[in-house]
């Protein structure tokens, strides 16, 4: 998988997550499977136990089933999984 700006439209539901930095210290180290997202949440299977992640607060390490581990901060993630398709990301490099 080539990583583009464009990752951030791809479907996460099903890939592998960790919250790799968060502002709220209970959900730093959390990982599991995605499981659904709403506009302002990751619903994460860990350990058997469903964790409900504010995306605006985290910073996510998602893994792809090809094996590609990106970085991205949950504030790009922030609104309907739907319209992140439509989406315009200002490019910082």
């Amino acid at each position: 998988m080539k990583v583009t700006p464009n990752i951030i439209r791809y479907e996460l539901i099903g890939t592998e997550a960790k919250v790799a930095k968060s502002r709220h210290l209970e959900y730093v180290g959390t990982f599991g499977k995605v499981i659904d997202e709403t506009r302002n949440t990751l619903v994460i299977l860990h350990e058997g136990e469903r964790k409900r992640i504010i995306k605006d607060s985290a910073v996510f390490r998602f893994k792809f089933s090809d094996g590609t581990a990106v970085e991205i901060d949950g504030k790009l993630l922030v609104g309907r999984p739907e319209n992140r398709l439509k989406k315009r990301i200002r490019r910082l490099w």
